[in-house]
């Protein structure tokens, strides 16, 4: 029996973990692949407080899990597959082992949105992306697509310039969503092509992406462009299936919380992407754990 269980080890587990073994907590965290969530496939990394310099996303991370780490915190790599949360002891089921605890941290991140198209999944790995920091270094001297137009879709437009011959930016609006910092990078970039009030209809290839064809919402016109990549950078969807039912969610799947971190359900609280948040980013996400971890540690108090 363990006090704590963290469930996921992105920058809300991770912080949530240290705090918990700081305190002198019996604390697990488990994850199914590996530590660090989306913010290991980041590039740079330019507004994470007390770093002047930018910072590599996967150093960040590992920076993350070593102070963690440092005061004790166990981490196992396994899929969690099961939850029977209602009573006072919680019971998590991974694929090798079950775990039980008196209170839950569940930290599971959200993963990229899909466009939904035909031949999208057909492609992933063969024109199709959704990191540009992964994929970027395949498009040497190549033309890319990006959709979407928050901060990620610019920043990764910027980044993929660092490789790609030329960069689509395809909004389905007439302008974007980023911060201006972030939309000044990518206007100043010679590279980068915007293509505004669109919707990519359909991925042109056979074995591989070789363009797309496109729509403008306003006018209904259909067009094509050549193509050797599409990065997709619409947000996100949240890693809560494996609670859907078990605790109060808003219609998208996010997890409903208060201000504590506290759900619907005793004993159990949620903190970063995965959570009902206005802001998903990696300060937000590490101020969600540690809150978590502290109020956990308070509940488990009352309940001794």
């Amino acid at each position: 029996m363990h006090d704590l269980i963290i469930i996921g080890a992105g920058p809300a587990g991770l912080t949530a973990g240290l705090y918990a073994a700081r305190a002198g907590m019996d604390v697990v965290l488990l994850e199914k692949m590996f530590a660090g969530g989306q913010v290991s496939t980041t590039y740079l990394v330019e507004n994470y407080p007390g770093f002047v310099e930018p910072i590599a996303g996967p150093d960040l991370m590992a920076n993350f899990e070593n102070q963690a780490r440092r005061y004790g915190l166990e981490i196992i790599y396994e899929e969690v597959q099961e939850l029977d949360i209602a009573g006072s002891f919680k019971k998590v089921k991974t694929d090798g082992n079950t775990y039980e605890a008196k209170a839950v941290i569940l930290a599971m991140g959200a993963n990229p949105r899909e466009l939904g198209l035909e031949k999208e999944r057909k492609f992933r790995g063969a024109g199709v992306s959704y990191c540009a920091t992964c994929d970027g270094a395949f498009y040497k001297d190549k033309v890319v697509a990006v959709v979407g137009g928050g901060n990620t879709a610019v920043e990764d437009a910027v980044f993929l310039t660092r490789f790609a011959s030329k960069v689509y930016l395809i909004h389905r609006r007439n302008e974007l969503r980023a911060t201006k910092a972030e939309q000044d990078k990518a206007f100043s970039n010679e590279k980068i092509s915007f293509i505004w009030d669109t919707v990519i209809e359909d991925i042109i290839g056979d074995q591989a992406v070789e363009g797309l064809k496109l729509r403008n919402n306003k006018t209904g016109q259909e067009s094509q462009i050549a193509v050797d990549g599409l990065f997709v950078a619409i947000g996100t969807v949240p890693n809560s299936e494996i609670v859907k039912g078990l605790v109060a969610m808003d219609e998208y799947g996010y997890i409903i919380t208060d201000e504590s971190m506290k759900t619907s359900v005793e004993g159990v609280f949620a903190a970063g992407d995965v959570r009902k948040t206005p802001v998903r980013q990696i300060v937000t996400a590490a101020a969600d754990g540690a809150i978590a971890a502290i109020m956990a540690e308070k509940y488990i108090g009352e309940i001794k």
